[in-house]
């Protein structure tokens, strides 16, 4: 009997900002719309010319369906029909013909690994790839198969040699409490690299180690109360976690292990994992822009690290949406300190309504008291960037201004050598300005920071800068305050803005590690 892939599996290896290019779209045909997309395939329409059938496909069977009219794709070992989903597709036709007949899975990380394809293509399932035979004794040869069928022997390889030490877990008790205690053999480990959550007995501890996860996971032997605390010794990269008995009994062991416990594996390589959260408020920021603050369950631990984003998710119409956010500051004008509590309960996003769209509109209407399902972080910034940093440039068009949000709060705080801080803001109209109040304010505040709009669509009242990203505006605007000065340039924006920004900046001279496009 087959595994079909349960609707409400969340897409893996998810990421919704990279230093990269994306993808482009093409324009869809009217009523190929993804609302359009989802009412056909609940329609009761046979989308895998199969009749209800789940087969098993071998490799030679998939190469023969490599035609628009006729076309399998393999993902995770997993194979759909996408002919019918062809018209609806955003990025168009001949990007899912790159994938025709053979297994899409690299091409699919590749262009958009955020998207939850289970639950998108569940009606175009036509079956499992077939498992291969057993490995033959004499076997040396290279390990050729499909991704997501790798056998266990085989995926149990030594890690590659530029890889973290493997970390080790240990616990111990006393009457009221259990420690589990990792070893994470790294000094630089901080409270945002650890992702606890515990639901249904279930114990769950992530550590983000570079670009590796070490997760453990155990049915718990006994209860615990909700609440625990996470507590870092630096100096010795060792990671408490203190969790509450909820009877004074001593435990006998510390659980069962759970899927994928003690695994250490590369951090691309893992799913994503989510937790419900309550929205407690809401409140207009901008005319089409809102402030939301969801609070987390009193059972997770989570801090996103600087630059990173997490994937919201919510069931429209009976079929689960993802899409990725950053996180920001309540304030701008907050104190700029890292939480006094160790566990930060509330996670804030600025996010823009679409009216037309399918998923913001969805959101907007929640009430306060609500859920919604929030994944662990994802994303490629690393903090060790700003090391010396002595000139900070940031460029954001519209809501690409939220990555900076965080990125303004730490530089100004935790860089000893940073002599400026500039933001170029662009925007169509004044009145689509995220928090230019508090940005103004916190130019006035320090004196470092620099703040510069720039407007697509401005009034006639408008005395600014105006227009789009050009040579002109960035030559000006790109100053060091010392000629050899260490600079790290921040882009974020609509992708054409972005990928625009990127040529320019490369054309002035910039090099690559002077550059972290944040592409969404």
């Amino acid at each position: 009997m087959l595994n079909v892939p349960s609707q409400s599996f969340p897409a893996p290896r998810s990421q919704q900002r990279v230093a990269s290019g994306g993808r482009s779209k093409v324009p869809l045909k009217q009523g190929r719309s993804l609302m359009d997309w989802i009412r056909l395939t609940k329609s009761g329409k046979d989308l895998t010319g199969l009749k209800g059938r789940l087969i098993e496909v071998t490799e030679e069977e998939l190469k023969k369906h490599n035609k628009k009219d006729d076309c399998w794709i393999c993902i995770r070992g997993f194979v759909y029909n996408v002919s019918p989903y062809m018209e609806y597709h955003p990025g168009g036709e001949d990007e899912l013909m790159r994938a025709a007949g053979s297994d899409g899975t690299d091409l699919f990380d590749q262009v958009h690994r955020w998207v939850n394809y289970e639950s998108m293509l569940k009606e175009c399932l036509v079956g499992r790839m077939a498992v291969k035979s057993a490995v033959p004794k004499d076997y040396h040869e290279e390990k050729k198969v499909l991704n997501g069928m790798l056998p266990k022997s085989q995926a149990a390889d030594p890690l590659a040699k530029e890889s973290p030490v493997s970390p080790s877990y240990d616990w111990f008790q006393t009457d009221s409490l259990v420690t589990i205690v990792i070893y994470t053999k790294q000094k630089d480990i901080n409270l945002d690299a650890v992702i606890v959550d515990y639901q249904n007995d279930s114990f769950r501890a992530e550590t983000i180690i570079k670009d590796y996860s070490y997760l453990i996971h155990i049915g718990l032997s006994h209860e615990i109360q909700e609440e625990f605390s996470v507590r870092i010794v630096e100096n010795v990269g060792k990671i408490e976690i203190v969790l509450k008995k909820t009877e004074n009994t001593s435990w006998t062991c510390l659980g069962h292990p759970l899927e994928n416990h003690n695994l250490f594996i590369p951090k691309k390589d893992t799913g994503l994992y989510y937790r419900k959260c309550q929205l407690i408020s809401k409140e207009d920021v901008t005319h089409d822009t809102k402030l939301f603050c969801l609070m987390l369950p009193p059972s997770t631990h989570l801090q996103v690290p600087i630059g990173q984003h997490v994937y919201l998710k919510l069931t429209i119409t009976g079929t689960e949406i993802v899409k990725p956010y950053t996180p920001v500051s309540d304030s701008l004008l907050s104190e700029f300190k890292e939480p006094v509590l160790p566990n930060n309960k509330y996670i804030y996003f600025l996010i823009k309504i679409y009216p037309a769209g399918l998923f913001t509109p969805e959101l907007d209407h929640l009430q306060i008291g609500d859920f919604v399902s929030i994944s662990s972080p994802e994303g490629n910034f690393k903090i060790s960037q700003f090391q010396e940093l002595e000139d900070l440039f940031l460029l954001a068009a519209g809501t690409g201004f939220t990555p900076m949000i965080k990125i303004l709060n730490y530089a100004l705080t935790n860089i000893p050598t940073l002599r400026k801080v500039k933001l170029m803001f662009f925007n169509k109209t004044e009145d689509d300005i995220i928090w230019r109040s508090q940005l103004e304010k916190l130019a006035f505040k320090d004196k470092r920071f620099d703040i510069e709009f720039v407007l697509s669509a401005p009034t006639s009242e408008w005395n600014g800068k105006q227009g789009h990203i050009s040579p002109a505006l960035l030559s000006e605007f790109l100053k060091r305050s010392l000629d050899k000065s260490k600079v790290l340039i921040c882009i974020c924006g609509p992708m054409p803005f972005t990928e625009q920004g990127i040529r320019l900046l490369h054309d002035l001279n910039f090099s690559k590690d002077e550059i972290h496009s944040f592409t969404a």
